[in-house]
């Protein structure tokens, strides 16, 4: 699985510095909202060509590593 973890690239010159496929100019954040469209993995990949289905994981589980925190409550 961290072998998906590698297809997510951060480079401050590129999409202000925000996670990326690949270091291509598609953010993770953009395959994160074309699925909380309702789009499924297979019209992703054709509306965007230059990804793979492992893009597409990597994106989800880079977001649920982000995401995997504890949560203080005050």
């Amino acid at each position: 699985m961290s072998d998906l973890l590698r297809r997510i690239t951060i480079n401050p010159k590129q999409c202000g510095g925000r996670p990326c496929i690949r270091g291509m100019r598609i953010r993770v954040s953009d395959v994160l909202d074309l699925f909380a469209a309702g789009l499924s993995a297979e019209q992703i990949l054709e509306e965007m060509p230059d990804l793979e289905a492992d893009a597409l994981k990597a994106a989800l589980l880079y977001a649920s590593r982000k995401l995997n925190h504890p949560v203080l409550v005050a």
